[in-house]
């Protein structure tokens, strides 16, 4: 893994982070991708925070951080954590590997079964799709993020919805109707709505 492979550089973790929210307010909540984000961000229980490791040691403690954190405070306060990665893996390959180095610290610390990443990328790619696929916009954000997810309200969440299993095709079809160049203006649009308003 080439720990130090930067993504750009990196302005400030203010536009990050504003960045970071544009889009869950724009893309992931604006077109419904997950139906479980809107009550939280409404509610003021999302915490965007901003790593800035330069390599995997740090970032591994950056991490550990953010899920002592969330362990340690309720729902009510912090929902979920959505780390953006400004110094390194920018990197689609460099980002999948450090996602088994994630996992392995939820095994470690006693995490599995508590708390589970879901994973974005400016480059984010399924397997089986062309790096121009529209579905690959699920999961693109505008830095490389892990999202920590409390298992208990995914569950409960998942349970209260009428079909969840039918979430992943209805948004693959959203997006491919959308189709990838509107895809990609609107994340283009979060980075520059967020810099524009910072």
């Amino acid at each position: 893994m080439t720990d130090t492979t930067p993504t750009r550089e990196a302005p400030s973790h203010t536009i990050i982070a504003a960045q970071m929210q544009t889009w869950i307010t724009r893309v992931v909540v604006g077109l419904n991708l997950c139906p479980f984000a809107r009550k939280p961000l409404e509610n003021n229980q999302v915490r965007i925070t901003v790593s800035n490791a330069h390599n995997t040691a740090a970032l591994l403690e950056d991490l550990h951080a953010e899920l002592s954190l969330l362990e340690s405070k309720p729902a009510s306060e912090i929902e979920t954590t959505v780390i953006a990665i400004s110094e390194m893996l920018g990197d689609f390959a460099d980002y999948n590997d450090f996602l088994d180095l994630a996992e392995g610290l939820l095994d470690r610390f006693g995490w599995e079964g508590q708390f589970q990443i879901a994973s974005f990328h400016p480059d984010y790619q399924f397997d089986g799709t062309g790096a121009d696929d529209a579905e690959n916009y699920t999961n693109r954000s505008p830095w490389p993020a892990l999202h920590l997810l409390r298992e208990d309200s995914l569950e409960q969440a998942v349970d209260s919805h009428p079909d969840p299993e039918q979430i992943p095709d209805r948004n693959i079809a959203a997006m491919n109707a959308m189709g990838q160049p509107a895809l990609a203006a609107l994340l283009e649009e979060c980075r520059q709505a967020a810099v524009s308003d910072a």
